[in-house]
């Protein structure tokens, strides 16, 4: 089961990652009610528990307006106001504070430009994070933690994001048209006035130039020309191999003694001797 969820786990940010530019290390706003969840069922340290979740390290972040929420709930929930201090403050530009909701979606925006991971107990909070693209939302269970997984608008949104990257909008269609359109009517201007001027003075001469095409005059291939390699030279493989010429032979030959010539020669002759007698059948 915990396989599972961590694969899950994975493959969630694996998708914000990869479609909405999320880096690490991670950044996680808190609101009050995931605060409190953490000191009471003393998931410590938290940092841990959620780079534990996302397989990475991640900062935690806070805003005024939450901390003075949790201000005003009263002594139960001093130990979570105290926790709440520890993390690192998020710009919040709210004057008067307000409520911890609103404060966190105006932080969150229409894109989530800050790239925030937002960790809450509130239902109503993490649906409306989940219309909103871009938003990874996490949420404790006792003392498990969770990412929920991309929402169908999220995802819709990716798809659609993906299809617009492909094609052409109309700006660019028009301004390639322009483009494509305008060297070729320049050069045919240009060209007729070259042809002009070349047949008047190649008149006394009898010389007849041929006029530029448009195609020549724009720098454009109509084809990919790809070089050639070339051998550079024979495959060493193929080959033969040289003929090694006879060298000299630099080891001295030690001339053979008549005494030596004598002692074979007799050898010779009686292997010689005792081969004929077998054959008569004297031996």
């Amino acid at each position: 089961m915990r396989v599972k969820k961590q694969k899950r786990h994975r493959k969630s940010v694996r998708f914000y990652t990869a479609c909405f530019g999320f880096r690490q290390p991670f950044k996680v706003l808190c609101d009050g009610t995931f605060v409190h969840h953490l000191v009471s069922h003393a998931i410590k340290p938290a940092d841990n528990a959620l780079s534990n979740i996302l397989s990475a390290p991640v900062k935690l972040f806070t805003t005024k307006c939450v901390i003075a929420e949790l201000k005003g709930l009263g002594t139960s929930y001093s130990e979570s106001l105290q926790a709440a201090h520890l993390l690192a403050p998020a710009r919040c530009d709210h004057e008067n504070s307000t409520s911890a909701d609103a404060c966190i979606m105006d932080i969150i925006g229409q894109n989530n430009s800050e790239h925030f991971f937002v960790a809450s107990q509130d239902v109503d909070l993490r649906k409306s994070l989940q219309e909103i693209p871009g938003v990874p939302v996490i949420y404790g269970l006792r003392k498990a933690l969770f990412l929920e997984p991309p929402s169908s608008f999220q995802r819709e949104f990716v798809k659609n994001s993906e299809e617009k990257r492909m094609h052409m909008t109309e700006l660019e269609y028009k301004m390639l048209r322009k483009r494509k359109n305008r060297p070729a009517d320049e050069e045919t201007n240009d060209s007729s006035y070259e042809n002009d001027d070349s047949e008047d003075d190649n008149n006394g001469m009898g010389i007849v130039t041929k006029p530029k095409t448009a195609r020549k005059g724009i720098d454009v291939k109509d084809k990919v020309q790809f070089k050639r390699k070339r051998a550079k030279g024979p495959n060493p493989l193929s080959c033969k191999k040289k003929k090694s010429q006879d060298k000299p032979n630099l080891v001295p030959v030690r001339e053979k003694t008549d005494g030596e010539n004598s002692i074979r020669s007799r050898s010779g002759q009686r292997k010689r001797t005792r081969k004929a007698k077998k054959k008569d059948g004297l031996v």
